[in-house]
């Protein structure tokens, strides 16, 4: 089993620590309000960077990004097409 090199891990810890960061930050600011479809906003905060940053790296070129992401093409297509990056 392919194990993550030393240098992926600490990545993936600093954009974890960022995300509960911001995390934190928001929840703070509903000021006791209930957030609604958390799941949902901070996907969608995620992906379209991801993405938009992955084409860029693959000049975009999609069946190399789709590959990268570990997604099929199609899919990645979707995903363009529903934040309008493609």
């Amino acid at each position: 089993m392919n194990q993550p090199s030393v240098e992926s891990t600490q990545e993936s810890e600093t954009l974890a620590v960022a995300v509960e960061q911001a995390l934190t930050e928001y929840f703070a600011k509903l000021d006791g309000h209930e957030p609604d479809n958390l799941y949902r906003m901070v996907i969608e905060e995620v992906e379209r960077p991801l993405l938009e940053c992955v084409l860029r790296h693959c000049d975009g070129n999609q069946s190399r990004a789709a590959q990268y992401l570990g997604l099929n093409r199609g899919t990645l297509r979707k995903k363009l097409r529903q934040y309008e990056l493609g």
